[in-house]
C-alpha cells in the first residue's frame, strides 16, 4: 500500500511517500522544509510566521516528494505509469498550532477530492509512535541490533518532544492508553527554556547536548534504577552543581519539569561564576531529565510486563538518552526489546504520519474529506 503523508503541525512543512507491507513501512521519499532559522531569532516558534511559511512551501514540498517517489508524477498531472498508484493520503489533524494544521488539512482535502483518493486523519503523537514501524535497525537487548521489525505487544512508549512528554501503553495497533504525562512543561520545552536562561540559543535540546559533551568529568550517579535517588552531583574544582530529579519517586507515571527549570534559575542566581561553567550546568540539567525519563519508563515497563519499549519524539534524538536507555534496558529488562527510530524520523516529519496512516488504512479507518477538522488539542 502506497501512502502520501502530510505534516504541518508546528514549524516543519513536510511530505512523504511510504510503502507499507504487513508490519513495517519503507520510506520512498521524505521532504522537509524547516523553519528553524526563521524562528531562531525569536527564541521559539511564532505561529503567524509559521503559518505563512507553510502556505508558501506546502505545494512545492508535496510536489518534490511525489517526484522523488515517481519522476513521472506531480500534483498537476495524472499517473502515466499505473504500476505504483497512491492508495491513501494521511494528514496530521492535531494536536498542534491551529493555523499550521489548517494548511496541511485543507491541502489534503483538496487532493483527496481531486484525485478521488481516501484520506486518513492522523494524531501527531500517534505519528511519532509509528516512526518506530519504519524499517530501521532496532536495539535488541539480547542480540545487539536487528534489521527486521517484529514489534510485540504490550509496548510502553515514551513520547518526549518540545510539546509533549507522556508514557503510552500500546496493546495493539490503534489501541493506546495514556498512563503518564507531564503536569506542566514538556521535556523539550524545559530544554528550550533552560537554554534561553543559559544564553546558548534555540532549539535548546541540541544546544545543551552539544555543550554537555564537553564535560569530561561528569559521571551519572544513577547506577540502580530501583534506588530512591533524587539527584546526582557534578563535582568540579569550585563547587558541586546539584539539580533535583522531579517526581522520580512518585507512585504514578506523571512528569514535571517546571521545578527543574526553576531550580536551574536559582542555581544560576547563586553562582556568580556560572557563565564560566555553562557546559557543567548543561550536563547536570540534561542528566536530570534523562534520569527521570528512564526511571519512569522502566518502572512502567515492569508494571505492564512490556515486551517492547519504544522511544518517540524529538528529544529521543538525544545521544545520551539513547545510550543510557539501551544500557538500562539491557541491565534491568534483558528480555525486552528497545526500539528507537532513526534520527531523521525523531523530529517532525511526514514519513511518520504516512506510517501511522498506513496502519489505519489497513483497518479501513478513513475520514471523508468533507469531515476533516482541525483539533489543536486532540488527545491520543
Amino acid at each position: 500500500m502506497i501512502v502520501l503523508g502530510i505534516e504541518t503541525s508546528c514549524d516543519e512543512t513536510t511530505a512523504a511517500v511510504v510503502s507499507g507491507c504487513r508490519e513495517s513501512v519503507s520510506v520512498l521519499s521524505n521532504v522537509i522544509s524547516s523553519q528553524i532559522d526563521i524562528h531562531k531569532k525569536y527564541g521559539g516558534v511564532v505561529p503567524e510566521v509559521a503559518a505563512r511559511e507553510h502556505i508558501l512551501n506546502i505545494l512545492p514540498v508535496i510536489n518534490t516528494s511525489l517526484k522523488i517517489f515517481n519522476t513521472q508524477y506531480s500534483i498537476s498531472n495524472q499517473y502515466k505509469n499505473k504500476k505504483y498508484p497512491i492508495d491513501a493520503i494521511a494528514v496530521t489533524v492535531g494536536p498542534g498550532l491551529i493555523t499550521s494544521l489548517i494548511t496541511g488539512i485543507e491541502t489534503a482535502k483538496t487532493l483527496s477530492y481531486a484525485w478521488n483518493i481516501p484520506v486518513v486523519a492522523v494524531n501527531h503523537i500517534e505519528g511519532h509512535i509509528y516512526a518506530n514501524f519504519i524499517k530501521n535497525k532496532i536495539f535488541d537487548t539480547r542480540h545487539s541490533t536487528l534489521e527486521t521489525h517484529h514489534s510485540k505487544f504490550p509496548s510502553v512508549i515514551l513520547t518526549v518532544s518540545g510539546g509533549h512528554t507522556m508514557l503510552v501503553l500500546m496493546q495493539g495497533h490503534g489501541k493506546f492508553k495514556t498512563i503518564g504525562e507531564t503536569r506542566d512543561d514538556a521535556a523539550g520545552e524545559a530544554f528550550d527554556k533552560a537554554a534561553k536562561m543559559l544564553g546558548i540559543g534555540y532549539p535548546g535540546g541540541p544546544a545543551i547536548s552539544a555543550l554537555a559533551e564537553k564535560v569530561s568529568n561528569y559521571e551519572c550517579r544513577v547506577s540502580n534504577i530501583n534506588n530512591n535517588i533524587r539527584h546526582s552531583t557534578l563535582d568540579t574544582r569550585n563547587s558541586k552543581i546539584t539539580l533535583p530529579r522531579p517526581m522520580i519517586d512518585g507512585v504514578d507515571f506523571d512528569f514535571s519539569f517546571s521545578g527543574l527549570k526553576t531550580a536551574l534559575r536559582y542555581a544560576l542566581e547563586k553562582d556568580k561564576q556560572w557563565e564560566k561553567r555553562i557546559p557543567e550546568y548543561c550536563a547536570e540539567f540534561q542528566q536530570a531529565v534523562i534520569d527521570v525519563l528512564i526511571h519512569k519508563t522502566i518502572k512502567a515497563a515492569k508494571k505492564y510486563d512490556a515486551k517492547t519499549i519504544m522511544l518517540a519524539g524529538g528529544v529521543s534524538a538525544n545521544k545520551k538518552l539513547r545510550e543510557q536507555f539501551a544500557l538500562k534496558t539491557s541491565e534491568l529488562l534483558p528480555d525486552t526489546v528497545l526500539q528507537i527510530p532513526d534520527l531523521k524520523y525523531t523530529t517532525d516529519n511526514a514519513a511518520m504520519i504516512a506510517s501511522a496512516g498506513y496502519f489505519k488504512a489497513k483497518r479501513k479507518k478513513f475520514t471523508p474529506w468533507q469531515k476533516l477538522r482541525v483539533d489543536c488539542n486532540l488527545a491520543l
